[in-house]
């Protein structure tokens, strides 16, 4: 089943989400609300998506991950998306170009967790990714550390917001990253999973 485009207008800032959602839980959010507030983000889209190339094992069948993260996700400003599937894009880059062409004027920001960022430079052209598309990351259990110097973090030092800035990360163009500590949720899709409160089939 094909959703309609998530809609955005020139001038305004959009956070992106992306991820498995396998499944969606409070986690996921914690730090959207954290992630609104802030980078201050008019909206966040959830990019709920078809697999994970970094991951070898399938997940959950689309659609059913993305009822359970439209139940998990209640927020005026976030709206579920299976953009990715409808872009045909299989990597986070491809997917960036066609959204900058598609809606000029806007500003997208990439969110991800800290546990993301240690293996960034894994992400098939990553460093485009960061030349085109402010970052976000947020703080996860047990990851500041690991995150701070991840190879990713120490090239683009340079390109570093200060926390305290964080509400500007939208405006100040690219390279642009930025680290921010919120109240740790340790809520975990593989958790969930291996407690058998979530089955794939």
């Amino acid at each position: 089943m094909r959703h309609a485009l998530p809609y955005a207008r020139a001038g305004q800032v959009i956070g992106l989400l992306g991820g498995s959602f396998d499944p969606a839980h409070e986690g996921h959010v914690h730090i959207t609300k954290a992630a609104l507030k802030r980078f201050d983000l008019d909206r966040v889209w959830w990019l709920v998506s078809p697999a994970n190339p970094l991951k070898s094992v399938g997940p959950a069948p689309i659609e059913k991950r993305l009822q359970r993260a439209r139940a998990v996700m209640d927020h005026p400003r976030v709206e579920v998306t299976d953009l990715e599937s409808q872009l045909g894009t299989r990597y986070t880059a491809q997917m960036l170009d066609k959204l900058h062409q598609m809606y000029p004027g806007v500003t997208f920001v990439w969110l991800m967790g800290a546990d993301n960022l240690k293996q960034f430079h894994r992400w098939q052209n990553w460093r485009g990714i960061l030349a085109t598309t402010p970052i976000g990351v947020i703080a996860r259990p047990g990851q500041r550390v690991a995150a701070r110097t991840s190879v990713a973090a120490s090239i683009f030092e340079c390109a570093r917001l200060p926390a305290r800035a964080s509400h500007l990360l939208g405006q100040v163009g690219t390279p642009a990253w930025c680290f921010v500590n919120v109240p740790m949720n340790d809520a975990s899709s593989t958790e969930i999973r291996n407690a058998g409160d979530w089955q794939r089939g």
